[in-house]
């Protein structure tokens, strides 16, 4: 809601487009999530285990908050041809939702020493897997700068100031639900993140008349690399300071 308000009335960004990049920023960045309990891992800070469903929940009302607003306050751009099963299919059953749920029921089942036999497979090569998808990310990135020349420097600054926003949002909130310093500085980054995979196939299917490029390259070329490099070591700075109070 931030998002759509800041876009439509501060950037000038048309309803319908508007709503698209505020689904991007309402949903989260599993791989900035990912990057940041590594992160936690080295410095051997402890969180809550239940931050990994916390982010599969956030997934899915994003998308219904963002196709709420095109079609309430633009439903002469937004058309009359939005068909909510498949919407509600594409934000409940998309592949991220489906491997993080389902990723769940397994270490449900198999328990802890079902965990272990597959350390091997799983844990050991996890820093490398990030680092080498971290990299494709840092390319991806790097190729939709030359967007933001299109976009205008009141949408890059949106940006910018989005995760400076949602920050303090999910630190103000992990401090309020008691988490740990590595819990409220995962929830930070939850609510400063922007997705950039789950969301553009639920809009294409929602809000077909929206610019798909548009959420994308802010979400991948600004504040991803934004959490990565300044946010994240902050928020936990902070996460700590909260901590100890």
């Amino acid at each position: 809601m931030i998002a759509f308000a800041l876009l439509r009335w501060v950037v000038g960004v048309d309803a319908v487009n508007a709503a698209s990049v505020a689904a991007h920023y309402g949903l989260v960045s599993a791989v900035t999530f990912l990057t940041a309990a590594a992160f936690l891992d080295r410095l051997r800070e402890p969180y809550e285990g239940y931050m990994v469903a916390l982010m599969a929940l956030m997934e899915i009302p994003a998308i219904f908050v963002g196709l709420f607003l095109a079609h309430v306050l633009a439903p002469q751009r937004a058309g009359t041809g939005l068909v909510w099963p498949d919407v509600l299919r594409e934000a409940v059953f998309n592949g991220s939702v489906i491997l993080l749920a389902g990723s769940l029921m397994i270490g449900a089942i198999v328990g802890i020493e079902g965990g272990r036999s597959l350390e091997a497979f799983l844990v050991a090569p996890f820093q490398g897997i990030l680092a080498h998808f971290l990299l494709d990310m840092g390319l991806l990135a790097a190729r939709r700068a030359a967007e933001f020349r299109r976009m205008g420097g009141r949408l890059v600054a949106f940006g910018v100031v989005m995760p400076l926003l949602g920050a303090p949002l999910g630190l103000i909130t992990g401090r309020l639900l008691g988490l740990g310093a590595g819990g409220t500085t995962l929830l930070a980054v939850l609510a400063a993140s922007a997705s950039y995979i789950a969301v553009p196939a639920a809009m294409r299917l929602g809000l077909p008349q929206a610019n798909p490029g548009l959420g994308v390259s802010l979400a991948l070329g600004v504040t991803f690399p934004l959490n990565i490099v300044l946010g994240l070591p902050l928020y936990y700075q902070i996460a700590r300071l909260l901590a100890a109070m």
